[in-house]
């Protein structure tokens, strides 16, 4: 069931701009997170099985311990993920 109306169109909006924007892929990730996040909770967005999936793969790529900086293979993860996320958003 795909999400209709303005709560839902500026979600996914706001989404896609935060992919979109310059910066650091880890923390552009860790808003997109957010914003989906508080976008399933409004009930805006419906959660499918694939965005469940595409951010729990996002979270796994941004763990990182105490003191520990990401980069590298987890950015490249990170950026990977936030595009197939950004194709999902329409069935969301």
């Amino acid at each position: 069931m795909v999400s209709h109306g303005p709560a839902a169109d500026e979600a996914r909006a706001e989404v896609r701009d935060i992919i979109a924007e310059k910066g650091h892929t880890v923390d552009l990730a860790r808003r997109v997170l957010a914003r989906l996040d508080r976008a399933f909770n409004e009930e805006a967005l419906v959660e499918t099985p694939f965005l469940q999936q595409a951010m729990g793969d996002l979270r796994a790529a941004l763990e990182q311990d105490e003191g520990q900086k990401l980069g590298g293979k987890s950015a490249e993860a990170a950026r990977f993920i936030l595009r197939a996320i950004s194709r999902g958003l329409d069935e969301a």
